[in-house]
């Protein structure tokens, strides 16, 4: 099955952690919003790693980048109302929008952002 990947359901397979397992075995036909790689490689830049080599081991794991484009951004902005109870962040809006977009369940380690009701479908890792 395919899905859209949070940014914690990737450093979870990054960084070993827990739900990593269920990371691993989808990367290939899964994708991530171009924001949240951003949030990732900020990640790893802010734990004194290189995010070039960040960005080759995301990229070995062959998950496609998508772009982020006007229509996520008003896609993303529509979530805002709808999610503010839950206090989600850009990021994670972005990533449902991505979800909600490509038609693809989202993927991720966060619980608030699983209690979303805005008509994409998402998943929990742990």
């Amino acid at each position: 099955m395919s899905f859209v990947l949070d940014s914690s359901a990737l450093l979870a397979l990054l960084l070993d952690e827990e739900g990593a397992e269920m990371v691993a075995p989808i990367t290939r036909t899964s994708e991530l919003s171009m924001v949240n790689l951003c949030e990732v490689m900020t990640k790893a830049v802010e734990g004194g790693g290189d995010p070039d080599l960040a960005l080759g081991t995301i990229e070995s794991y062959g998950i496609r980048v998508r772009s982020f484009r006007e229509a996520h951004a008003i896609e993303a902005a529509r979530l805002r109302p709808l999610t503010m109870h839950l206090d989600l962040s850009l990021g994670d809006r972005v990533c449902i929008a991505q979800g909600k977009m490509s038609a693809m369940p989202v993927l991720t380690a966060d619980r608030r952002m699983a209690e979303a009701d805005v008509g994409v479908e998402i998943r929990l890792i742990r």
